[in-house]
């Protein structure tokens, strides 16, 4: 397993912050982040938080969690399918206690039982393990989910509670094995925290709504928080806590239920909250933490300087563009890739969406489009940019009739017109989950992939199944009559697409590629359109290119040639033409991937994305 590589010469984080967690007493504050590494902050005093230590993983950090009995021991849970127990001194020295490597996933949550000895640790494998967090020894599976398993908490009396994407609430004390209650909803729950005096615990649900139960998971309030999906909860004290959800925003709320203040900011990711001393932390899509005072719900310190990690490409004609964690789009001529980092900026124009990350992007004779994480989608023409919300993030565009299908967060698709002003024309429930990707097809109609493991076609208020992956899919692509698709269970399929008598669409002759033990988180087709070469860019870091003919040997249409390799996952891709496709790592780089009609695949071209958006705004206006 290669260890991710984003360079920084500051103690701040290079790419999104996606977890934050207090020391107990409040005084330093850890944040792990997709840049592999978990920064930990002095925040005693309110001052600036000042960076001490740096700890390293070798893929995105998920979690972390200070021991309750000694302020020194810190455990940090990663991508990398291990959990790190680290001292840090009071002068930030660092240094090694145990590392628990036998799990089968990435660990998604860490907590410390009150013996400070005991660690509970949750997986995408769905189970909770107990370990000795000291020794590094194994002590026993304690919970399992039929889905992953996202969140742990532990209380002062040494109970657990498990939270995962099957819905099932689990609590339990490791001692006591006839303390176990299970509690199971409709939708997802990824986020758990209990109350400071242990008595209730507050799950957050993908339905918008927060909950406040009893140990025996009794519901004592419900609280309809967002029309978003709620990741993330904190008790302030025994009587508020905070809530982040997927519109973007903070959520205060008291233990009655009633919404009593509200905080957005674009650079806060609000997957993970946390609370101590009158102050709230929450993850961010910067570099370095936001602090907000839990009062007045004002930024105390906000994020310093953005990261530019690519989410999204679009292409018209000749020019591509990219959208950036950071809020911005840059346009380049492809030409501009093939001469690499030698760039005249002059050449690149740099689009802001206001600060929101962009999650995709679609290009019509309109202009261009933009769906951000904030539920907004953007239309960029004649030097100015209209805006409509659309109620939950964007992570997929495409054109389509007269402007563009908005596929979001919620399972819904909806239909944005583009005149002069921004108009929603339909909204429609595609998916039984979040629309991941869209991909134009013949006849106006739309291929999509989402969370419900589906890949569909249709209009956008028709559509039909095609196949299924055993896991969410997370982007689809056409060419031609073929169709491929991206999924979190390893594979990349592709199928003939055709009408049958009756005028449905059906797949034939469909293929699967095996190729990382990671999940695959893009893909393109590109070349002949009788025969393509199928692109998957993985969490591994690495490009594959499969031959839908055959080309080579057998084991090499099984398991793909790597055609790159970056220095983090590959985060999206896009055909630039018939034989060309532009990849984006979330190292920063670009690559123009080529394959020549004797259907060899190889790279034509590599840019620091980074380093042109600063070459190009030095200096120079950012056009919104």
């Amino acid at each position: 397993m290669r260890a991710v590589h984003l360079s920084s010469d500051r103690l701040q984080h290079a790419a999104p912050i996606t977890h934050v967690a207090f020391r107990p007493d409040g005084r330093r504050l850890a944040t792990s982040s997709y840049d592999g590494t978990v920064l930990v902050w002095d925040v005693e005093g309110r001052s600036r938080p000042t960076p001490v230590a740096r700890l390293h993983h070798r893929r995105l950090v998920n979690a972390s969690a200070w021991n309750p009995r000694d302020p020194e021991i810190l455990a940090t849970a990663s991508a990398d399918k291990t959990v790190a127990v680290w001292r840090i001194g009071a002068d930030g020295a660092v240094g090694t206690i145990s590392t628990l490597a036998r799990h089968t996933d990435d660990i998604n949550s860490v907590a410390w039982l009150p013996d400070g000895e005991r660690l509970i640790c949750v997986s995408e494998d769905g189970r909770a393990t107990m370990w000795d967090g000291l020794t590094g020894r194994f002590l026993a599976s304690v919970a399992s989910h039929a889905a992953h398993c996202m969140m742990v908490s532990a209380n002062s009396k040494g109970q657990v509670a498990t939270v995962g994407e099957d819905g099932m609430v689990a609590v339990f004390s490791p001692d006591d094995d006839t303390r176990r209650a299970t509690k199971l909803y409709e939708s997802s729950v990824e986020g758990c925290e209990w109350s400071p005096d242990g008595d209730t615990l507050a799950v957050a649900r993908d339905d918008g709504h927060v909950d406040l139960l009893t140990a025996a998971l009794d519901v004592v309030v419900s609280a309809e928080v967002s029309s978003s999906a709620v990741r993330s909860v904190a008790w302030i004290d025994d009587e508020t806590f905070v809530a982040g959800a997927y519109d973007g925003a903070l959520h205060f709320i008291d233990r009655s239920g009633a919404v009593i203040g509200r905080h957005s900011d674009d650079r806060a990711w609000p997957r993970s909250v946390g609370a101590a001393r009158g102050v709230v932390a929450v993850g961010s899509f910067w570099s370095t933490p936001h602090l907000l005072d839990a009062r007045t719900r004002e930024p105390a310190h906000p994020p310093s300087e953005p990261t530019h990690g690519p989410n999204a490409i679009a292409v018209h004609g000749q020019d591509v563009f990219v959208g950036c964690d950071s809020g911005l789009v840059v346009r380049l001529p492809v030409a501009v890739i093939r001469r690499g980092d030698d760039v005249d900026p002059g050449a690149v124009e740099v689009l802001s969406t206001g600060g929101s990350p962009v999650l995709s992007l679609a290009y019509r004779d309109t202009g261009l489009f933009a769906g951000t994480y904030s539920g907004e989608v953007l239309h960029f023409a004649d030097g100015d940019s209209r805006r409509i919300g659309v109620g939950a993030p964007v992570p997929s565009l495409v054109a389509h009739g007269s402007g563009v299908l908005a596929g979001t967060y919620n399972g819904e698709l909806v239909h944005v017109g583009g005149g002069p002003h921004l108009v929603e024309l339909s909204r429609v429930e595609g998916h039984g989950g979040s629309v991941k990707s869209l991909a134009t097809f013949a006849d106006g109609d739309i291929v999509s992939g989402a969370t419900d493991r589906t890949v569909a076609i249709g209009d956008h208020e028709r559509r039909g199944p095609l196949w299924e992956h055993g896991n969410l899919v997370n982007s689809v692509a056409t060419l031609d009559h073929w169709v491929a698709s991206a999924s979190r269970d390893h594979t990349v399929k592709a199928g003939r697409v055709t009408r049958d008598p009756r005028g449905q669409w059906v797949a034939s002759d469909i293929r699967t590629f095996l190729g990382p033990d990671e999940s695959v988180k893009a893909v393109a087709l590109i070349g002949d359109p009788a025969a393509p070469v199928v692109l998957g860019g993985s969490y591994d870091f690495k490009v594959y290119a499969w031959h839908v003919a055959a080309h080579g040997a057998a084991e090499d249409r099984l398991s793909g040639r790597v055609v790159f390799d970056f220095d983090q996952a590959v985060s999206c891709m896009a055909r630039v033409d018939e034989r060309r496709a532009l990849v984006a790592g979330w190292d920063g780089r670009l690559v123009l991937v080529e394959a020549s009609p004797d259907g060899r695949v190889a790279v034509v071209g590599e840019l620091s994305l980074p380093k042109l958006i600063v070459a190009s705004t030095r200096g120079a206006a950012v056009r919104s």
